[in-house]
């Protein structure tokens, strides 16, 4: 390695890391990415974005079998939770994916490194490896990937055995009886949905007046509503204090936001939940001057590149959505322009996902903020009570809303909430890419029956005030 000059090293093997590298192959640069966990894909792929997934879907389909299939004539007796058999086949899902890309990178000729990488200078990358001893990689640009970690909350130690992070909470061994989630964001809510199904009565601490503050008002209502007839609770404008584990569970403090009165609560499981902040730990940054800003988030210009010429950064530690494909979208633009091509990333049209169920998906603004902003604009809705394949498969909670300019018809955004809404959205998103009217989505055949149709309604109600099917 100390021979070799690469054109570009990459710090970090998560979802950005690891698609920079192979695109950064593909257009005929030669590419290091050192990665010290052991195994690629970051903490979406090992320990968050796949395994939780796994986990809804085993629980999904428990809360089905137990709740839905007599509906359907189905009749089931004795339905019970097998969780070594779920933590299994989540497992199974993790390795399977991360031996996969490490098999492209074997395919596209990226050079693997594993260990911890310190930038020494803009031209060298020393790695703790992680079978002992370090190595120096020489390069032409360097690309830091290296992703976010748990912001911790004061007054509550993580133990990750009764005090959790999303990492715990994905490794638990058995139903607890009780969970409490602090935060109402994405991770917190969908993994309060996991145990939630599976039996556990959760709770969920948020310190805001609402949950997902980020999410279309009304939509928010509606997803609550949902979640509380599932059977998660909710305390709003609430802080936790403090939190005390032993062998029996975890007492938690707790007080109004705004200031007031203490009281206190029990849990068998508390998930911290309340955001994530950029991970740069060892990396030097200071000692070679990469500029960061007070959150902690590396700057960067619209090339990617630092104040540090030839040390890029992509991803979770630079300003913008924690999301893995807003990453991947960085590292593909990045390499595109060290390799000499055009790379851009358009941030308002990355959409975002809650994968409960219902999901709720959306793309470019909410109805606050175009009113925020001053925007004149139209609001056009449908409900999945009357999509006649929600109807079919009895599924019909949620709604699809557009958001779009009353002069234009230019679409401003879109929220949906129901069945399959991260799949339905990026219609929505295709459309925003391309600036597309309501009217262009109302006016394309959707097949029959399908959940689409209800993007297509509620363009046809954006567009020309009403829809037809309702």
């Amino acid at each position: 390695m100390q021979d070799s000059v690469k054109d570009v090293v990459i710090i970090g093997g998560g979802p950005g890391g690891y698609v920079a590298a192979i695109k950064a192959a593909q257009l005929g640069l030669s590419v290091a990415c050192v990665e010290g966990r052991g195994s690629l894909g970051g903490t979406c792929l090992n320990v968050g974005c796949i395994p939780s997934k796994a986990l809804l879907q085993s629980s999904h389909m428990f809360a089905e079998a137990k709740h839905s299939f007599a509906k359907h004539g189905v009749v089931v007796d004795n339905v019970a939770v097998d969780v070594a058999a779920m933590q299994k086949q989540k497992s199974a899902a993790v390795e399977g994916l991360t031996k996969g890309v490490e098999g492209l990178f074997k395919k596209n000729k990226v050079m693997y490194v594993k260990g911890w990488g310190t930038l020494k200078s803009a031209k060298e990358v020393e790695v703790s490896l992680a079978d002992g001893g370090s190595s120096m990689i020489n390069t032409k640009n360097i690309i830091i990937a290296t992703g976010s970690e748990v912001s911790p909350l004061p007054g509550v130690p993580i133990d990750e055995k009764r005090i959790v992070t999303s990492t715990g909470a994905l490794e638990l061994d058995k139903v607890p009886n009780s969970m409490v989630v602090i935060g109402g964001g994405y991770i917190g809510l969908e993994l309060g949905s996991v145990w939630a199904r599976l039996g556990a009565e959760v709770t969920v601490v948020e310190f805001l007046d609402n949950i997902v503050p980020t999410m279309d008002g009304e939509v928010r209502r509606t997803f609550q509503r949902s979640l509380q007839k599932q059977g998660l609770k909710f305390k709003l404008g609430t802080k936790v204090t403090s939190a005390e584990a032993d062998d029996s569970g975890v007492r938690l403090t707790l007080e109004p936001s705004k200031g007031g009165t203490s009281e206190s609560m029990t849990a068998d499981i508390v998930l911290v939940s309340t955001g994530r902040r950029p991970y740069t730990k060892g990396l030097n940054l200071e000692g070679l001057g990469v500029t960061t800003d007070k959150r902690g988030y590396i700057t960067v210009d619209e090339h990617f590149q630092t104040s540090v010429p030839g040390i890029f950064a992509i991803g979770d530690v630079i300003p913008g959505p924690m999301l893995a494909h807003k990453a991947e979208e960085d590292g593909v633009a990045c390499v595109e322009m060290l390799a000499g091509h055009s790379g851009h990333v358009n941030y308002n049209t990355v959409p975002s996902i809650v994968y409960t169920w219902p999901e709720v998906a959306s793309v470019g603004k909410t109805e606050e903020q175009v009113k925020a902003e001053g925007i004149s604009y139209k609001v056009g809705k449908f409900s999945f009570m009357a999509n006649s394949r929600a109807r079919s498969v009895d599924d019909t909670e949620g709604m699809v809303k557009f958001i779009a300019d009353a002069k234009t018809d230019k679409i401003l955004g879109v929220t949906i909430m129901g069945p399959n809404a991260g799949e339905l959205i990026h219609e929505c998103v295709l459309a925003m890419e391309y600036g597309a009217s309501s009217e262009d989505i109302a006016r394309t055949c959707h097949g029959h029956p399908t959940l689409s149709e209800a993007v297509k309604e509620a363009a046809l109600a954006t567009a020309f005030g009403k829809p037809i099917h309702m």
